[in-house]
């Protein structure tokens, strides 16, 4: 199979698709890789090291997109990428089509078979591509939090952990899964007081097993949410629902209700925010304050440590193409049900039941379509 790799063109998105070592193991299986030329230039991966193992470096994404079989990026295609798109041509990469009607109408329109990182699953009921990147972008909340908490970037001038003889800050975490407990595992690391918010309760049973006395496990209701809201210093919103648009738990009256300078870090924005107040921004301008709120809702944060994310993710990523590069997608999908999970468009339907719920959209099982493939 002739796989290609194009530079990321979404602000300040450094990631890549492969890394020159998963070239390599491509290469070894008997495949041909395309990469666009400085494609990992950003992460110290440069167009010698791709070369070195085995791939061709190309001018531009119009050629790889010409003639790869299989494209595989980090980030969702942007509209000039999905009209480049062709009938029968794999996309593999992060779609997060649920709040985005239009990239899903263009990857309609294209005729692609497109998969979504976002919604593989595993044995254990896991989202195996998208944990590496929910592990990055948990602990990454913290970090941005705390810095938004200065008085400089408009917050309250806290120090997440307080020192001796001062409060430290208290940080609420809204949902117990990946980014959730990254969070939490974080922020207990620089001492603050840390509460997670989780309507599992065998989540909750779990999280204070682990991490005890120091974590405040709260079980979710509109009550729970709004008094822990509202009083806290930083709110981390962490909440999932595989494939589909992210629940809105935090209303604008809540947000009203918080201290002045508190901070607000929105990691569900790529399915379109748990706060009411959440929209999209990038790393060039990521906060903006809603009734004094500090709000963070950077669409592509684990962008921002490109080097580690890009490692973490072709971890979890390179099995994956390998089957389907060796297999072809259809055999590929049709022998691993987890892998069919992430099939989301498939020459011009929608084979994700939470996606097509989501934008009122026709569903197609997959089953469907690949036996008609």
């Amino acid at each position: 199979m002739l796989i290609g790799v194009p530079k990321e063109i979404k602000t300040h998105e450094y990631r890549v698709g492969l890394t020159p070592s998963s070239v390599r193991e491509l290469v070894h299986h008997g495949h041909s890789v395309i990469v666009q030329t400085n494609a990992g230039g950003g992460i110290d991966f440069g167009d010698d090291r791709y070369r070195a193992a085995g791939a061709e470096i190309v001018s531009s994404a119009q050629e790889i997109f010409d003639r790869a079989e299989m494209v595989v990026k980090v980030k969702e295609p942007q509209p000039d990428e999905c009209r480049m798109l062709r009938r029968g041509q794999v996309l593999f990469t992060y779609l997060h089509l649920a709040p985005d009607p239009r990239q899903t109408e263009l990857l309609m329109k294209s005729g692609c078979v497109a998969i979504a990182y976002e919604t593989v699953t595993d044995a254990r009921g896991g989202l195996p591509l998208l944990a590496p990147m929910s592990e990055v972008a948990g602990r990454m909340s913290i970090q941005c939090g705390a810095h938004c908490l200065e008085k400089i970037q408009g917050g309250r001038g806290m120090l997440l952990g307080g020192v001796p003889g001062v409060p430290a800050a208290k940080v609420v975490v809204l949902g117990g899964g990946v980014v959730g407990t990254n969070a939490a595992r974080m922020a207990m690391g620089l001492e603050a007081h840390v509460t997670v918010i989780d309507k599992s309760l065998q989540r909750l049973k779990e999280l204070d097993l682990q991490f005890g006395a120091e974590l405040n496990t709260i079980y979710s209701t509109v009550d729970a949410i709004e008094e822990h809201v509202t009083g806290a210093d930083l709110v981390i919103g962490a909440v999932l629902v595989p494939g589909a648009a992210a629940p809105r738990l935090v209303t604008r009256a809540m947000i009203a209700k918080m201290k002045p300078g508190s901070v607000v870090v929105d990691v569900a924005i790529d399915q379109g925010g748990c706060f009411e107040t959440s929209k999209p921004t990038t790393h060039d301008n990521p906060t903006y304050v809603v009734d004094g709120v500090v709000h963070y809702c950077v669409a592509n944060m684990p962008g921002g440590v490109a080097r580690t994310s890009t490692f973490a993710l072709n971890n979890a990523t390179l099995p994956f193409a390998l089957a389907l590069a060796d297999k072809g997608y259809r055999r590929a999908c049709l022998d691993d049900p987890h892998l069919r999970e992430g099939l989301n468009v498939h020459s011009g339907q929608v084979t994700n039941k939470p996606v097509a719920e989501a934008l009122g959209l026709n569903y197609v099982p997959t089953e469907v379509v690949l036996r008609a493939a």
